[in-house]
């Protein structure tokens, strides 16, 4: 009888121990379906987030941060799963606009898919046109970036000592910057990208003189292909003291006193600022705006040729310039110019 209560006592532990073995197991299974689902499963706000993560932060304070800003479910399943991961978060803004699951969130964080805007600068963009756009991305406000100029100018002072502003130097290109980036660090991207460009083309030398040039190469050619002829031509009214009577010089200077009007009259012609180039011989006082790679590289090797006349090919309806030697052969290429604008109906 003692053996039987034995064995029956024996049997009852074992039954206990398996069921609280398989409570435990249980139990186990549920925590990591539990976690499984906090993890997996998409969740996230359905409008515009942006969560800013500060250099130095722990993965506690970013797991805080997300959760506090309904990005993720738990921030206890983000330090999990970022222990699994045994990987690096980096800082940054980052925004989130529909549910995704945990993982996407901490892999989006861990390789730096910090959110930014993409500001354009086409080529022949002036300054002013680079500071609207930049308040047109929301990133700086125009007057805040043209009022930093003075200060900004630092950036290329090594190169070019003459520079008042960052006129030429702000290289077109597209750049992708994080919403609080400063507009110095903006200038600073877009003259490192200048130097870049330039030093794989060689402009070492006469930098003021070269960019100038360009910018107005820039702004009175549609085609690269007629951009060295271009810069042959005003070399050539530069070598005669001729003066270079470009309109979009003209115009620049009317921009930087606040008198442009949106269309060149014929008084604007005899305003007398520093870049009218019909009144003042030589090249303007700096750059008239941010010339690209053709143009630079017409300015540092321009063709050579007797031609000291054009009519430009942007304005033109048959798509080409016109160029002449004389005076007299450049007043038949306007005549033909303003027929053919009268015969598209410009006029």
């Amino acid at each position: 009888m003692a053996s039987r209560r034995t064995r029956r006592k024996q049997k009852k532990r074992g039954l206990g121990a398996a069921g609280f073995f398989l409570a435990l197991f249980l139990i186990a299974l549920l925590a990591v379906g539990a976690a499984g689902w906090m993890i997996l499963t998409p969740f996230g706000p359905s409008a515009e987030t942006f969560v800013d993560i500060a250099p130095g932060s722990s993965t506690t304070r970013i797991a805080q941060q997300l959760e506090s800003a309904g990005v993720v479910r738990s921030q206890f399943a983000f330090d999990l799963w970022r222990w699994v991961r045994k990987g690096k978060l980096k800082a940054g803004e980052y925004r989130f606009d529909h549910p995704t699951p945990l993982t996407d969130v901490y892999d989006r964080i861990a390789r730096g898919d910090v959110y930014t805007v993409a500001v354009t600068v086409p080529e022949g963009a002036s300054i002013f046109d680079v500071a609207a756009r930049l308040e047109q991305a929301g990133i700086a406000t125009r007057k805040e970036f043209l009022d930093q100029q003075a200060s900004l100018v630092a950036l290329v002072a090594d190169i070019d000592p003459q520079a008042k502003t960052l006129e030429g130097y702000l290289f077109p290109d597209t750049y992708r910057f994080p919403r609080k980036t400063t507009p110095a660090q903006i200038a600073a991207a877009m003259v490192r990208q200048f130097r870049i460009e330039a030093s794989q083309i060689g402009l070492k030398e006469n930098v003021h003189q070269v960019v100038t040039l360009a910018s107005l190469v820039e702004r009175e050619s549609a085609l690269d292909s007629e951009r060295p002829l271009i810069a042959g031509v005003f070399e050539n009214r530069l070598a005669k003291h001729m003066p270079l009577m470009t309109d979009p010089s003209v115009i620049y200077g009317l921009e930087v006193e606040n008198q442009w009007r949106g269309a060149i009259h014929q008084s604007d012609l005899k305003r007398d600022t520093p870049y009218n180039t019909y009144l003042h011989a030589g090249l303007p006082p700096g750059p008239i705006a941010n010339p690209g790679l053709p143009s630079l590289r017409a300015a540092l090797d321009p063709i050579h040729s007797n031609y000291l006349y054009f009519v430009a090919a942007g304005a033109n309806p048959q798509g080409k310039s016109m160029f002449a030697t004389t005076l007299e052969e450049h007043n038949r290429n306007v005549s033909g110019y303003r027929h053919a604008m009268k015969k598209a109906g410009r006029q």
